[in-house]
């Protein structure tokens, strides 16, 4: 079979289930990634075992498993990342969030010393360092499968990045850590009662523990993180958040309470208020 029959074949199978921009969009990661579309020959003869490997995937796909994973890598910010059931698959808006940070370069040392909370497969401080060579970055996360992924992705792009172990909610561990220019975080935030909003490929495959937060203290980590920052901003340290939509406006609202200062909610490209800036006084 050529590629573009096996493309269309694939398209036709995935479009009924996902969509056509979304069909469109996964055939062409998928060629791109397994087939090396965007180097070599778009319109070739299959071979046996390429034909059984698109099989294959697309059985995965049409069972609800994300591409992602089934390729054991992701795109984000320009590079891509290893990924596994172990870390969530990044997101656009955290690219977004990346971009904000990198905005804010210019009101640092030469060398910021910049800090990543929850840091799953290492998507920010990656995308950081590699865009910003000069940063110094630190990134914590409380799952070591997490940061076995973490490490795999700093290393594929020589990227010296200080991780280590630490349970952000627990006080005597992050007191050992040193003080920061800038802290990023995309943190747990979706309560268990909202579990009915996802989609079921989410919900079965992406780990639990980087997802969701207590019903009853939904901003959990937000509030560890802030009263960590706190001590460990330096004086005009930038604290970044990545929010849920539903309660973005409390983050931002505890961020005044606690005093920081210049907070801002920033809306994602899809209008939603889903990032949060403030510096510590």
């Amino acid at each position: 079979m050529m590629t573009a029959a096996a493309f269309e074949e694939i398209f036709s199978a995935l479009h009924p289930h996902f969509g056509q921009g979304e069909a469109r969009s996964l055939c062409c990661i998928l060629f791109e990634d397994v087939l090396d579309w965007h180097t070599g020959r778009r319109d070739r003869e299959l071979t046996a075992e390429e034909e059984q490997q698109l099989q294959q995937i697309q059985d995965r796909l049409l069972a609800g498993e994300p591409l992602q994973y089934i390729l054991g890598q992701a795109d984000f910010y320009n590079i891509k990342l290893a990924v596994s059931p172990a870390v969530l698959i990044p997101r656009p808006e955290t690219e977004e969030l990346v971009e904000w940070v990198l905005e804010e370069c210019a009101m640092f040392p030469t060398t910021p010393r910049i800090l990543d909370i929850g840091t799953g497969s290492g998507c920010i401080p990656v995308a950081v360092k590699h865009a910003w060579p000069d940063s110094e970055i630190w990134a914590i996360d409380v799952s070591e499968p997490a940061l076995l992924i973490a490490r795999q992705n700093a290393n594929r792009y020589e990227a010296t990045i200080y991780f280590q172990q630490v349970d952000i909610l627990d006080a005597t561990q992050r007191e050992l850590l040193p003080q920061f220019d800038m802290i990023v975080s995309n943190p747990p935030y979706i309560p268990h009662q909202e579990s009915d909003l996802m989609s079921a490929d989410v919900l079965l495959h992406e780990p639990a523990l980087a997802l969701f937060v207590p019903d009853e203290d939904p901003l959990v980590f937000y509030r560890h993180i802030m009263a960590f920052a706190q001590t460990h901003l330096l004086p005009n340290g930038q604290l970044f958040f990545e929010c849920n939509e539903f309660n973005a406006a409390e983050v931002a609202e505890l961020g005044n309470q606690l005093g920081f200062q210049k907070g801002e909610l920033r809306n994602d490209l899809q209008r939603k208020p889903r990032m949060w800036r403030g510096r510590k006084g």
